[in-house]
């Protein structure tokens, strides 16, 4: 079977401050500040030309550009950034900036800013080089003659005075972004339950992952009602949850404090409660959140994060047919939850309770889980944001300025005990969800932490942003990966990991 991994080789990041590289450019992208006086063009390569293009045209505000084909040194594209701007509309104009660039496919490309303070010069060049390394990510196809065109790219050039970023960390985030979006775009016949299984152990023994897979048997054994009562309308007995292990070499710890849980629904039919068709077109994408967290191991691995990581990713069909599961079904779940089922369309929640609750028996200090899992969330918040909920106040709110610092943006939802009172039952501990649906997204959160033991601190990303026509921020595509950007972030910048280590209950 053919692999269903992603190919291709990253450029190369640089850095260069000679100006003799300029002539072995095919393109230069500079960022300046809007409104930029005429004395900061005479850092520019071509600068008096493209002032005085500038000044012809009309551009210079904020988020405009303009593109000159000198031919010395190369093509110019010059880009105008707000100084008063947000990291999330720095990454919007890398996009505008990186196709324009690569229009002409060019295998070399130097990135520079120019009179910027060298705090916005780094942010800057990091928002451009992450919009140039989504933008030649390839894309599944499957056209008949359909040759892809690849990128040429093989170096990016940062020719900067500043403190350039971290181009490991960015070649990291690139691929961990890439690989979420590429899984997401798989076509549901090719990237099935047995398909993402193999996928899972290809990339666990190309990256050295420790992995094991808890098939419908294994899951019995644990008691693992929840997600086996979604898996049972599968046609095909291929449905688990996969354990995998990342344990960096010289990490003296052997447990993992830190463990990220996915949604891994490969197609969702909505099951007895059947959706309808637009609701179901694109369904294949219900396994975002798997791949979003699997991305983001992918990322924490090329950086050489220091903590052992386990990964928990919940992975089935939700179909229709005689054995599926039904409304007003009761069911068990690991912890010994009894839950209610009011509609077979909420089967996000179900596979996570049981996973939660594995990953929760392994004791770590964090649980991070990712899912695609409210229309509820998407009608709050667009799909420009996702929402996140947690056990702990700061632990969301560490999430949300990490949303606002890495430009993919997150909103905080309450999570007060009253909600609880809309999903009370009469016949089991409690209702898989509202009959009346009122803040589902909030009436979600609830129902999983019931599954996440309270000295374990917990964060839900409930991902609104993971799909977006158009795309968002620096992707392009509709699959935008969000996610991995922003636990990086939590992680890397924020200390989330150390924070979440407070262990007095909420």
């Amino acid at each position: 079977m053919p692999s269903l991994l992603p190919e291709g080789t990253l450029p190369r990041i640089v850095r260069r401050r000679d100006p003799k590289v300029l002539p072995q450019l095919d393109h230069l992208v500079a960022i300046l500040p809007a409104g930029a006086p005429k004395s900061a063009w005479s850092g520019v390569p071509g600068g008096a030309a493209l002032g005085a293009a500038a000044r012809r045209r009309g551009v210079g505000k904020a988020d405009t550009l303009l593109t000159l084909h000198l031919e010395t040194p190369c093509p110019v594209t010059v880009g105008f950034a707000d100084r008063e701007g947000s990291p999330f509309r720095w990454l919007a104009l890398g996009r505008k900036l990186a196709a324009e660039a690569l229009a002409g496919r060019p295998g070399r490309l130097g990135i520079m800013t120019c009179g910027a303070p060298e705090a916005d010069a780094r942010q800057w060049l990091d928002a451009t080089v992450s919009a140039v390394l989504a933008a030649i990510a390839p894309m599944p196809k499957f056209k008949s003659g359909d040759a892809a065109r690849e990128s040429r790219l093989t170096t990016i050039t940062l020719l900067d005075e500043a403190v350039v970023p971290d181009a490991n960390r960015l070649l990291a985030a690139a691929e961990g972004n890439h690989l979420a979006r590429w899984l997401a775009a798989l076509p549901p016949n090719r990237l099935d339950a047995r398909g993402y299984r193999g996928v899972l152990e290809e990339l666990a023994a190309r990256e050295g992952w420790g992995m094991e897979f808890l098939d419908e048997t294994a899951l019995e054994e644990r008691g693992a009602g929840a997600f086996l009562a979604v898996a049972r309308g599968n046609p095909h007995r291929d449905a688990g949850i996969a354990h995998i292990r990342y344990r960096p070499e010289h990490s003296r710890a052997a447990k993992a404090k830190l463990a990220f849980v996915g949604k891994g629904i490969c197609f969702d039919t909505g099951g007895t409660n059947l959706k309808p068709f637009r609701s179901m077109l694109d369904m294949h994408e219900d396994m975002l959140g798997s791949a979003v967290a699997l991305g983001t191991l992918v990322a924490l691995t090329r950086v050489g994060y220091p903590e052992p990581v386990d990964c928990w990713l919940a992975i089935t069909e939700n179909h229709i047919g005689s054995n599926a599961y039904k409304s007003r079904d009761i069911v068990t779940a690991a912890n010994g939850t009894t839950i209610e089922v009011i509609h077979t369309d909420a089967e996000g929640r179900m596979v996570l309770a049981d996973t939660l609750a594995l990953a929760g028996r392994e004791q770590p200090e964090l649980i991070v889980d990712f899912a695609t899992l409210t229309g509820a969330c998407v009608a709050a918040l667009t799909d420009r944001y996702s929402g996140v909920f947690s056990n702990r106040d700061e632990v969301a709110q560490l999430a949300v300025a990490a949303g606002r610092t890495s430009g993919e943006r997150v909103w905080a939802f309450p999570m007060d005990a009253d909600f609880d009172e809309a999903l009370e039952s009469s016949n089991a501990d409690v209702q898989q969800c509202s009959v009346d649906n009122d803040g589902d997204h909030i009436l979600a959160a609830r129902f999983l932490q019931r599954f996440v033991p309270s000295d374990i601190a917990w964060l839900h990303i409930d991902l609104a942003a993971g799909h977006r026509k158009g795309g968002l921020a620096h992707v392009a595509t509709p699959q935008t990966g969000f996610g991995v950007r922003l636990t990086l972030a939590m992680l890397l910048d924020h200390g989330l990991a150390s924070r979440a280590r407070d262990r007095q209950r909420p």
